[in-house]
């Protein structure tokens, strides 16, 4: 092999591993502390709000779908997980490393793992349908997005996907400490998500809350959780409704659809 072509080899071999990320062990170096008054602070901001917050989220799972006092709860979900992570401290959006050692911000990784993760749960919910305690539990979620105001239920999904991610994965995580942040912030956010009283939500909460947790660690901010949150809610709310839609109740809307 002539060296010409084995440096043209390097190059293009130098060239894809610019495009390949490092997997989620490994953590890109950051410099987050904070001073014990300042970690103590977040300590007492994050316990109350968690409280709060899980309260709000399982009220407003427990109203009509379409209803006003849903869409005004959710929200206020939202608002209350943003605003306790903001006055909690400083949050971080975090890097991700290449294995030619390159660092960027977190965007099409992230995008593409949300994509993957909604693969995951499309093909779970095939096997879901055949349970009848989970094919219950995913009905009864998904018919605040089949009964509700398209617009509403969008902005609601995404109002708190990001919110989730700002106070757990941002103000949470910081303040569980070093010590096995992932499992903690995890169990949490878990334990918050079962205010809910919906089975399929648990199993989700701490699925993804898991695999936020890892990015969160890898990246060391929340900008990649975040946007594989929204990437994942969206593919979710569009596609997954119309799987767990009876065919009678699809044939009026289709009806309705038509003729509009």
């Amino acid at each position: 092999m002539s060296g010409r072509l084995r440096r043209a080899l390097r190059a293009r071999s130098d060239k894809i591993l610019g495009i390949v990320p490092r997997d989620l062990s490994y953590m890109v170096p950051r410099d987050h502390w904070q001073d014990d008054r300042e970690f103590r602070h977040r300590r007492k901001v994050v316990a109350g709000v968690s409280v709060a917050g899980a309260g709000l989220l399982g009220v407003s799972l427990s109203t009509k779908p379409a209803s006003t006092e849903f869409y005004g709860l959710t929200l206020a979900v939202a608002a209350t997980w943003t605003a306790g992570a903001l006055g909690s401290g400083p949050l971080h959006l975090g890097w991700i490393e290449y294995r030619d050692s390159s660092v960027r911000r977190p965007v099409l990784v992230p995008v593409a793992t949300g994509v993957a993760a909604f693969g995951f749960f499309y093909a779970s919910a095939l096997v879901c349908r055949q349970i009848p305690v989970l094919d219950r539990a995913i009905s009864k979620v998904l018919a605040y997005a089949d009964q509700g105001s398209g617009p509403l239920v969008t902005l609601t999904t995404f109002a708190n996907g990001a919110a989730e991610e700002v106070f757990f994965r941002g103000a949470l995580y910081a303040a569980v400490g070093q010590d096995n942040p992932v499992l903690k912030s995890t169990a949490v956010y878990t334990l918050a998500t079962a205010a809910t009283r919906n089975p399929a939500l648990v199993l989700a909460g701490g699925f993804m809350g898991g695999l936020f947790a890892l990015q969160r660690r890898a990246t060391g901010g929340i900008q990649a959780p975040l946007l594989t949150h929204l990437t994942w809610s969206g593919l979710m709310l569009r596609y997954l409704p119309p799987l767990f839609r009876d065919e009678g109740e699809s044939e009026v809307q289709g009806h309705g659809q038509g003729t509009a």
